[in-house]
């Protein structure tokens, strides 16, 4: 028999790839930190001898979820301005709390806390906008989860950086030093068409061009935001971003909430992909993303978390959920986002987002062993008729068990695992009883 590193066997193994397969009684077999081979349980015994066995009778075994949009660190200020419009609660409170408090060690325990949150959801992979990449990197290669970080621009000073051509010195530095870790990865990240120049934006597209980086940006997030676009430039922001050079297969789109049928053909002419963020656009009154016209027209939709600070959690599969059921009722249409599509949204089409989908995204042979198992045996999910519509509209993150990233052990039987030494909690503390004060 074959030696390998690991065998996990589950009542069900759902690989995403190909569309709509439910495997009942399989395995998945890995060696290397990849998976070696997806197949029938009784065939994995007879041929493969793991170093570790993992036997999950009563659950389902998927990909790692994918957050394609987050501001990780921001969970130091879960809760801290709740019920507020988004430019209020960006100019009134988000950006003062960060223009006093924002550092390294900011960005470094609000992203471990971030990270304890996600991986304990299933989530293995997230894209990051914030400061400090490097700080954000520390934390996540402690945590031992997969990032693509952001090297973000903004036109105004921050506590990080002194201008838009400072941002981009700073994090093509942090790309620089952490091009070598097999857990990172990196994007290009210009905030928002509101908070950036056209000139920024020309530099962002030939740098993302020179090192083959996606382009993640806030786009046609409210109505406050085209209108103030067309009276500064005189065309909507994704008229303005296409005449700059970035709408292309490059191209992250977050929120993507107010978009015309024809902004819609645009994207899908051009291969853009939308980070739909449901929760967040829910709770900042920011609208109802036409979710179903984006995937009918074919545009790449993934789905992220956005910030603690806005959504109030880094919750994937909540996101799933929500994402599933908001397309529905906005498309009066029950078929609109079925399960099927909303699991490949959380997990394939958020790696295709980052240009990950040849190493994450599905359970296949050759790709980074990155699972979620996740426990399908609770009252609240008996009985089981479909496990993937268990998974979207049943399942929370509480019935995650077990996780793996590259084949390494994150969470078992709902426990976080390498956290101990790591003093989050009085971490997470201290910066409460200084955000507390200011509050």
């Amino acid at each position: 028999m074959q030696p390998i590193d690991l065998l996990v066997s589950a009542r069900w193994v759902i690989p995403v790839e190909p569309v709509g397969a439910v495997l009942a009684e399989h395995s998945v077999a890995v060696a290397g930190g990849r998976i070696l081979a997806v197949l029938p349980a009784a065939e994995a015994q007879s041929r493969y001898e793991p170093a570790e066995r993992v036997d999950l009778s009563h659950h389902a075994l998927i990909p790692g979820l994918v957050n394609l949009h987050t501001h990780a660190a921001m969970s130091l200020m879960r809760g801290l301005a709740d019920d507020l419009s988004l430019m209020s609660w960006l100019k009134d409170h988000i950006w003062p709390a960060e223009a006093r408090y924002v550092s390294p060690e900011f960005v470094h325990d609000g992203t471990l806390l971030a990270c304890a949150e996600m991986l304990r959801g299933g989530v293995t992979c997230f894209n990051e906008m914030y400061f400090f990449p490097e700080a954000a990197a520390r934390a996540a290669l402690q945590a031992g989860i997969r990032a693509a970080l952001g090297i973000i621009a903004l036109e105004f000073p921050t506590p990080y950086a002194a201008d838009a051509d400072d941002y981009l010195a700073k994090g093509l530095a942090a790309r620089d030093t952490l091009a070598e870790e097999p857990l990172l990865s990196f994007c290009m990240a210009p905030h928002a068409p509101y908070t950036v120049s056209d000139r920024t934006f020309k530099k962002v597209v030939t740098i993302a061009e020179e090192l083959d980086l996606p382009i993640h940006l806030h786009l046609h997030e409210t109505r406050h935001e085209i209108e103030d676009s067309v009276a500064q430039f005189r065309v909507r922001p994704l008229e303005r971003l296409a005449s700059l050079g970035l709408l292309g297969p490059r191209l992250i789109a977050v929120h993507a909430v107010h978009l015309t049928p024809g902004e819609i053909e645009l994207l899908a002419r051009f291969g853009a992909s939308v980070a739909h963020c449901p929760s967040s656009n829910l709770k900042l009154a920011s609208g109802f993303a036409p979710v179903a016209a984006l995937l009918e027209q074919g545009v790449n939709v993934g789905l992220g978390s956005d910030s603690a600070a806005s959504n109030n959690r880094l919750d994937i599969l909540q996101e799933m959920r929500t994402a599933a059921l908001l397309a529905k009722a906005v498309a009066e249409d029950a078929q609109a986002m079925p399960a099927h599509q909303a699991l490949a949204a959380a997990t394939l089409h958020g790696a295709r987002a980052l240009g990950l989908e040849a190493s994450i995204g599905s359970l296949a042979a050759g790709k980074f062993a990155d699972l979620c198992a996740i426990a399908l045996d609770g009252p609240e999910l008996l009985p089981c008729y479909d496990p993937v519509s268990h998974l979207v509209y049943s399942a929370g993150r509480e019935h995650v068990s077990h996780v793996w990233v590259a084949g390494a052990q994150r969470v078992r039987e709902g426990r976080l695992l390498g956290f101990e030494n790591l003093s989050l909690d009085k971490r997470i503390l201290s910066w409460h009883n200084k955000l507390a004060a200011r509050t």
